[in-house]
């Protein structure tokens, strides 16, 4: 196993020594800085497990340097302790609300020392694990994350609610008071104008989170969610999310990443809107419904979904979107039978859109 990664930054020649000393004959390998400058520069071109700097420096203190790599998407999540001559609460919480992991007070000893390192590196790597989207593997992320900060009963006490097809989750204009995560079924998130003609703006399978967005920012729901189907989903109340984002840093970015997996999706269906023909986005409807619900694109795609819906996902006409499948139908692109659309030809539909 390749020995973990140490970034010492630390201006003092003695101490700076025999912090690398000990961490050195405990098996790590140790990159010593001999200012904050130069830190960040290691830090940025080596990406070490872990930093270990002291705040009181020249040139650039240690919170300018934990300020400038929290800015940086590739250090921004690499656990990083400080070290201080000072024991005022003033800077252990100053240093905690920038973001730091820890904090160790000189002169410490070398059990001391190490103990913080272990600590600090096994809680970032069971934050790394990449947990499945399922109820089982928001579970087990959130027993991670309970085991990492010791939050309170986020997961246990979550509320389960069973939704049934065209039911409402929630409705444009009331405001959040959690998020909701689907344990099983189908989604719509849409908007309605005026004469009620609706656009949707989202689809939801297993395993997404869905709400969070409009709670972040404070504002009421901008669209109204409906199920598909028959549907579970489980809803986080506010206070345990803020919390949970809110504990350290790891687990903010960790739970983000989570989340943000369809804002650039959204930019691209505008500028389909925009400017494909119907033909196209009709096709760009099929694909984004087999890539959202059917893992294996070499089979055929099937789904009970309503006409309403697809002019809705396409923005047109309800009977245009009717002549449109009726052309792919003839092709065998399509085939329909009820409410029941099967995609036959999944890849003439992703050069179709093109």
């Amino acid at each position: 196993m390749n020995a973990k990664r140490i970034l010492l930054i630390e201006d003092n020649p003695e101490m700076r020594e025999n912090t690398a000393e000990i961490l050195e004959l405990a098996d790590y390998d140790v990159t010593t800085a001999v200012n904050g400058k130069e830190g960040v520069r290691l830090a940025q071109t080596q990406q070490p497990d872990l930093i270990i700097c002291d705040i009181m420096m020249p040139e650039l203190d240690g919170y300018g340097v934990l300020h400038m790599l929290s800015k940086n998407e590739q250090t921004e999540n690499i656990p990083f302790i400080f070290l201080t001559a000072k024991a005022e609460k003033n800077d252990y919480r100053k240093g905690m609300t920038l973001g730091a992991d820890d904090y160790l007070t000189k002169p410490y000893d070398d059990v001391e020392l190490l103990s913080a390192v272990e600590v600090r590196l096994k809680k970032s790597e069971r934050l790394k694990v990449e947990f499945s989207r399922t109820a089982e593997g928001l579970d087990q992320f959130i027993q991670e994350v309970r085991s990492v900060d010791a939050l309170a009963k986020l997961a246990e006490d979550k509320k389960v609610k069973t939704f049934r097809k065209k039911e409402t989750v929630y409705t444009e204009g009331s405001y959040p008071t959690g998020i909701f995560f689907l344990q099983e079924g189908k989604i719509k998130a849409y908007k309605a104008n005026e004469f009620g003609k609706e656009f949707i703006t989202d689809l939801y399978k297993k395993g997404d989170f869905f709400g969070y967005v409009d709670l972040l920012q404070g504002n009421p729901f901008q669209d109204t969610a409906v199920a598909l189907e028959e549907s579970e989903v489980a809803i986080i109340p506010k206070e345990d999310f803020f919390a949970l984002l809110q504990s350290s840093r790891e687990v903010s970015s960790k739970f983000i990443r989570m989340l943000s997996n369809e804002i650039k999706e959204r930019e691209e269906r505008l500028l389909q809107l925009a400017y494909n023909s119907v033909r196209k986005r009709v096709a760009e409807a099929l694909v984004m419904l087999a890539n959202r619900y059917q893992a294996d694109k070499a089979k055929p795609f099937s789904m009970a979904i309503t006409r309403e819906d697809i002019a809705s996902l396409v923005g047109t006409a309800t009977e245009t979107v009717i002549r449109t499948l009726s052309d792919f139908k003839e092709e065998k692109l399509v085939e329909m039978k009820g409410s029941l659309i099967t995609v036959l030809n999944y890849d003439k539909l992703v050069r179709m859109r093109n």
